[in-house]
C-alpha cells in the first residue's frame, strides 16, 4: 500500500503543480459565471441605431396599427415608392399591397442597407396581428376587443411531488427549466471529466512506455499497483478541481445573492419552500425563484456537488482503467486510436441518453441507463436534479463501484502484459488472450 501512495503523490504533484491546472481551476468557474452573463450584455450592448422606414400602405389598413418602439420607427407616407427609393438617408421603406389582407404574401421591404432577422420578425408578427385583426371583423361580432381581452390568458402551473413519506405534506417541486440546466451542465462535467483526465492516464502511460520508465519501475513495484497508483493521483487531481469549484460556487455565490437578491424576494422564496405560497401567487416565474432558492441554499449545492463528485470518482475509475490498459497496449497515441474507439463508445451513447433524461427522467431508456454502469455516471447526474427516488441513486453507486473493482482487475491483465510489449499492436483477440492467462 506504501508503494500505491508513493505513485499515488508522485502522480498528483506532477500534476496540480502546473500553471494550467492552477489557471484552470481558478477561471473555470469565472468562465461559467461569463458565460451565464456575457450573452445578456451582449444583447443589451449589441443593439444596433433605431431604423427609419417610411410605410407606403395602398390598403390604408396596415399602416395606422404598426407600433413604433426603440428598434424601429414606422412612419406613413404619401410619396410614391421610386421617391421613397431615392432618400438614400433613409434606412428602407416598406411598401404594403392593396390586397394584404387576403393576400399576406404582398409586402415587400426595401434597406439601403443589411436587414436583420430581429428586424424582419418584428414588422411580420406586427403585420400577423393586424391583418388576423381585421379578419375577424368580418364576422361583425359586437365588442371584438374586448371579447378578445377576455378570452386572453397565461396559465401559471405549480408542479408538486406526490411521492413522499407518509405524512409529508407537498411542496412545490424544482422548477423543471432549472433542472433541465442543471443536468445538462453537471452531465456535460463529468463528460469532460471523464474524456480529458481519462486520456492524461493513457497519453501518460504511453510516454512513459515509450521512455523505457515503465520497465525500470516493474522491477520495484507489481504492475497492478504501478497502475492502481496512476489512476488513483489522476482522480485525485480532478476531485481536488471539484473541490475547489465546490467551495468557490457554494461559498461565494451563495453569499453574493444573498447580499444582491432584493430582501422582498427573498421573504417571497422562502414562503415558496414552506409551502405556504406558491410561484403563482408570487407572481414570480418558477424557474427564477428555483434559481434563487438554489442559489441561495448552500446545503442544496454542497449535495449537488457530492454527488458530482461521487459519480465523477466512480465513472473516472471504471474508464481510467481501460485508457490504462489501451495505453500500455501500444508504444503511440496514434496506434491507441484504434483500442480508444471502443472505450469511447459508451460515453458517447450515455452523452445521447443524457439528451433523452431531458425529456422524461423517469423513462425507460433513461432508468436503464443511469443504472447499467457503463453509462450510469453521465446519465444519472443529469437525473438527479429531478428529484429522482434515493434508492435508485444508491443503487447506481453501488453497481457503479462495484463494476470499478472488475474493470480494473480486468484492465490490470491487459496491463500487466502490455506494459512490457514492443513494437507491434495487439489485436483485440490478442488482448483477449493476455486476459485468459
Amino acid at each position: 500500500m506504501n508503494k500505491i501512495s508513493i505513485i499515488i503523490a508522485r502522480e498528483f504533484n506532477e500534476r496540480v503543480r502546473k500553471k494550467s491546472f492552477i489557471i484552470t481551476t481558478i477561471l473555470t468557474p469565472l468562465l461559467m459565471l461569463a458565460l451565464m452573463t456575457v450573452p445578456t450584455l451582449i444583447m443589451v450592448f449589441a443593439k444596433g441605431e433605431t431604423k427609419h422606414l417610411l410605410v407606403i400602405d395602398e390598403s390604408g389598413i396596415i399602416a395606422p396599427g404598426l407600433e413604433s418602439n426603440e428598434d424601429i420607427i414606422f412612419e406613413p407616407t404619401d410619396q410614391t415608392l421610386d421617391q421613397v427609393r431615392a432618400n438614400t438617408d433613409l434606412f428602407g421603406a416598406l411598401w404594403i399591397g392593396k390586397d394584404i389582407v387576403d393576400n399576406p404574401k404582398n409586402v415587400k421591404l426595401y434597406t439601403s442597407s443589411s436587414s436583420s432577422i430581429s428586424l424582419e420578425s418584428e414588422i411580420t408578427s406586427q403585420m400577423e396581428r393586424i391583418i388576423e385583426n381585421e379578419r375577424l371583423k368580418r364576422y361583425d361580432i359586437a365588442n371584438l376587443d374586448q371579447i378578445m381581452k377576455d378570452v386572453k390568458v397565461d396559465v401559471s402551473l405549480s408542479a408538486y411531488r406526490t411521492d413522499l413519506a407518509e405524512g409529508e405534506e407537498p411542496t412545490e417541486a424544482t422548477s423543471s427549466g432549472l433542472s433541465y440546466v442543471l443536468g445538462f451542465v453537471m452531465g456535460m462535467v463529468l463528460y469532460m471529466f471523464i474524456v480529458i483526465y481519462g486520456s492524461m492516464v493513457m497519453t501518460s502511460v504511453i510516454e512513459e512506455k515509450g521512455s523505457r520508465v515503465l520497465d525500470v519501475l516493474v522491477t520495484s513495484v507489481s504492475p497492478f499497483q504501478l497502475m492502481t497508483g496512476k489512476i488513483l493521483g489522476v482522480v485525485s487531481v480532478a476531485a481536488t478541481q471539484v473541490v475547489i469549484w465546490a467551495i468557490l460556487i457554494c461559498g461565494v455565490g451563495a453569499a453574493l445573492m444573498s447580499a444582491l437578491v432584493p430582501a422582498d424576494m427573498m421573504e417571497t422564496v422562502r414562503a415558496v419552500e414552506a409551502g405556504t405560497m406558491t410561484s403563482a401567487q408570487a407572481g414570480m416565474d418558477a424557474d427564477l425563484i428555483s434559481a434563487v432558492s438554489m442559489a441561495t441554499n448552500p446545503t442544496q449545492m454542497v449535495m449537488m456537488f457530492v454527488y458530482l463528485l461521487l459519480f465523477l470518482v466512480g465513472g473516472f475509475l471504471f474508464y481510467s482503467a481501460l485508457f490504462a490498459a489501451a495505453g500500455s497496449s501500444v508504444d503511440s497515441v496514434q496506434d491507441a486510436q484504434q483500442l480508444q474507439t471502443p472505450i469511447m463508445i459508451p460515453i458517447i451513447v450515455g452523452f445521447f441518453i443524457m439528451m433523452a433524461v431531458f425529456e422524461d427522467p423517469n423513462s425507460t431508456v433513461a432508468f436503464w441507463g443511469s443504472i447499467i454502469p457503463f453509462t450510469s455516471p453521465i446519465v444519472m447526474i443529469a437525473r438527479i436534479p429531478s428529484q429522482i427516488p434515493s434508492w435508485q441513486i444508491i443503487l447506481s453507486l453501488v453497481l457503479l463501484y462495484a463494476s470499478v473493482a472488475a474493470m480494473i482487475w480486468l484492465a490490470a491483465r491487459i496491463y500487466r502484459v502490455g506494459i512490457l510489449m514492443h513494437g507491434k499492436r495487439p489485436s483485440f483477440k490478442e488482448l483477449l488472450s493476455w486476459i485468459r492467462q
